[in-house]
């Protein structure tokens, strides 16, 4: 890998982004990837060919994510251990990094350019805490057990949102015998801890599905966790563990079709619909969002007071530190901007302006 020109203005922007988004996530080592791979990537491996020509998708594609996840992927696998060494737990040395990341293409192009084939996996079971809150406003208002969908689902760590315990500033939920604890550093109003939260049925679907059963797909999932961040490791452990032991698995749809079947099937009485997405949106086609909202609008027009919906989405909206949280209930469609999160679920700033007593809702 040879010094070279600067990338091509797209691609290199992308990189940039991606890097700078890294750092502001506390990953400096996933932000040194990055700009390793745009101070040195050439057209002299197919790795660096698929990059250089991927054109002006190459931020909405997740590029930069992809090729680190592929190196972080590789350096996990066994087969290039002199890789392995330049990563965490092993001391940062910039040098070092980007020569066993020049030997690793050169070594292994075929596998690295492949990679780079699937779109990212972030199944970060960290964002349960925020669909937590949205599931226990949801829970009061109505005062109904819900039947929860969620879209982009990947793995379906977060399908399991109710069963994992939570350290939140000012409270905790969840049984002490979880076998997954979530700490979240929740400033603000709060949604109350002690609403009866009861889950009938749950289900979830994504484009290109993940079993955490399957050793490679937990592989995978692993690979794009960002490899300095050993809690986020850790934890993502234990949720492939939990949701490996359960038998619901997600489905292999387009998010669209799916909430359009799902949602023009008669609603059960007396049970809450809760539709929820985390950072998803932004990587659907415009035609799969359309069919989408119109699903929701639809089922949200029949919805009434003994059969309620509610989406809960937590998207980027241009902010590189965190996530906007919004809350849409029907009848009626109102919506809350419920405030902030981190990407990851380290905290939450919860705006208060969701509903906090039972809704009148019309029948």
């Amino acid at each position: 890998m040879r010094s070279t020109p600067h990338l091509p203005e797209a691609i290199g922007a992308a990189f940039a982004f991606q890097a700078k988004a890294c750092r502001d996530l506390a990953s400096p080592f996933t932000a040194s990837v990055c700009e390793a791979l745009a101070q040195s990537l050439d057209e002299n491996s197919a790795f660096g060919r698929r990059i250089w020509s991927w054109g002006a998708r190459a931020k909405a594609d997740a590029l930069a994510l992809r090729a680190a996840g592929a190196l972080h992927f590789l350096a996990r696998s066994g087969e290039a251990p002199r890789l392995a060494a330049a990563y965490p737990p092993n001391a940062f040395d910039a040098a070092a990094l980007a020569s066993e990341i020049a030997r690793a293409i050169e070594t292994h192009d075929d596998f690295l350019a492949g990679f780079l084939d699937r779109p990212p996996q972030t199944n970060e079971a960290g964002r349960s805490s925020v669909i937590l809150g949205g599931a226990l406003i949801v829970a009061a208002v109505t005062g109904l057990p819900l039947e929860t969908f969620e879209i982009g689902a990947s793995a379906g760590l977060n399908l399991h949102f109710d069963r994992y315990a939570y350290d939140l500033r000012g409270g905790a939920f969840g049984a002490r015998s979880a076998a997954l604890r979530l700490s979240c550093d929740w400033r603000g109003a709060a949604p109350a801890l002690d609403a009866a939260l009861r889950i009938v049925a749950r289900g979830g679907c994504d484009v290109d599905p993940l079993d955490p059963g399957d050793a490679e797909h937990r592989a995978r999932l692993l690979a794009y966790v960002w490899p300095d961040q050993a809690e986020r490791l850790a934890r993502m452990e234990k949720a492939l563990a939990l949701a490996a032991a359960h038998r619901e698995r997600v489905e292999r749809a387009d998010a669209g079709d799916w909430l359009a079947a799902r949602l023009s099937t008669p609603p059960a009485r007396s049970v809450a619909r809760f539709v929820y997405h985390t950072v998803v949106w932004q990587y659907l086609p415009l035609a799969t969002k359309r069919c989408a909202m119109a699903a929701l609008e639809a089922a949200g027009a029949s919805a009434t007071r003994e059969t309620p919906l509610a989406l809960l989405q937590m998207e980027a909206d241009g902010d590189t530190r965190s996530a906007a949280l919004t809350l849409t209930l029907w009848p009626g469609g109102e919506s809350f901007a419920l405030g902030r999160a981190d990407f990851h679920g380290r905290w939450a700033e919860w705006s208060g302006a969701g509903p906090h007593r039972p809704l009148s809702l019309p029948l």
